[in-house]
């Protein structure tokens, strides 16, 4: 097994560059995952890793080769994508050793590795099957198993489970992530799903339009976000955003009813934008200009969507069931302690010098 580097990375399509100077250390046995909004050049970047998009500058190492110009096979990496792209007149058995088959590898060989990929992704019963007798998740296991089998110093994952439904994403994310703890091979997974990014990662990487936001473990992300994009795209729901102004020591809070709450010393005078999570908000029925638009209800926890008097979205988790119509006016209580403070101009998260 293999760590990744990219040092100063660059793509460029003629004129237009979509990846700008990406500087990546990836260690041996780890899960990363690139995550981001559609277009940030998530796909664009691992296919770089892969070889299938040529490197316009820069370099990447796997272990200690440089492989930023070789081919595709050489570079030993296996790639899974969003399609199975499976054989559909092959079995899985088949279709699992084909790669192998195809460079020479001899029969003895190749029935004992699909035998270990098939143990790993429990498809011992499905051996003999075609992919027309599987479901979405045993045929996207197969196009795993296959990769598997080759034994790769590095794999890379695009957008997996995609096609898959709802239970079935969530199957297939413990079988992943149990497959890593097995197997314990580089893995470098692009979703734009930050839940798939929050449950697999060893280490997140945060992209936007062809940049890095922010490198690290998932609750480092989520607790420690450097500014407003990474702290909005890690969580869910996503954090609440308040516009508000600091004055002689004061925050006041339009959108809270004008409420205030004194500033902490690193956070200047003027304009900032609040952040502050569902689960650290409070609501109950009071008079106020703000009130209940929609209630999801989840079970034992409901998201409540309020509407306030700057027209400004806020989210609220609530426990339990209790009746919280639409229309009802609400007081909304926070812990100060949980607020992020962000630059408005430049969105950078403040922090204590």
């Amino acid at each position: 097994m293999s760590g990744v580097t990219l040092k100063n990375a660059i793509k460029r399509y003629g004129a237009t560059q979509v990846i700008h100077g990406v500087d990546l250390d990836i260690q041996d046995g780890e899960f990363c995952v690139f995550v981001g909004p559609s277009g940030c050049g998530k796909s664009t970047l691992l296919r770089m890793i892969a070889g299938l998009e040529e490197t316009s500058a820069g370099t990447i190492t796997i272990g200690a080769r440089d492989v930023t110009q070789m081919d595709p096979a050489s570079r030993g990496v296996a790639m899974v994508f969003q399609t199975y792209a499976l054989y559909p007149h092959m079995t899985v058995a088949e279709n699992m050793g084909f790669g192998l088959k195809m460079n020479g590898v001899d029969k003895a060989t190749i029935k004992a590795k699909v035998a270990e990929a098939s143990r790993i992704l429990k498809l011992d019963d499905y051996l003999s099957r075609k992919p027309k007798a599987l479901s979405g998740g045993q045929r996207q296991r197969v196009a795993i198993g296959r990769a598997i089998v080759r034994g790769p110093e590095v794999f890379l994952f695009d957008e997996p489970l995609s096609n898959l439904d709802a239970e079935l994403r969530v199957d297939m994310r413990v079988e992943i992530a149990r497959l890593h703890k097995e197997i314990g091979a580089t893995m470098i997974y692009v979703t734009h799903d930050q839940v798939e990014a929050m449950t697999l990662a060893d280490k997140i990487v945060v992209l936007r339009a062809g940049r890095i936001e922010q490198v690290g473990s998932p609750m480092d992300l989520y607790q420690n976000p450097d500014n407003k994009f990474v702290a909005g795209f890690i969580g869910s729901p996503s954090m609440n955003f308040l516009d508000a102004h600091v004055d002689d020591g004061q925050i006041t809070i339009p959108a809270l009813d004008h409420a205030t709450m004194p500033a902490p010393e690193y956070v200047p005078q003027g304009a900032v934008i609040l952040g502050i999570r569902p689960q650290a908000l409070a609501i109950a029925p009071a008079p106020s200009g703000i009130s209940v638009d929609i209630r999801e209800r989840l079970g034992g926890v409901a998201y409540d969507y309020l509407t306030t008097p700057t027209g400004e979205r806020i989210v609220a988790e609530t426990k339990g069931d209790d009746a919280m119509p639409s229309g009802t006016s609400v007081a909304v209580t926070y812990d100060p302690a949980a607020v992020m403070y962000f630059d408005p101009q430049t969105e950078r998260r403040l922090r204590p010098a």
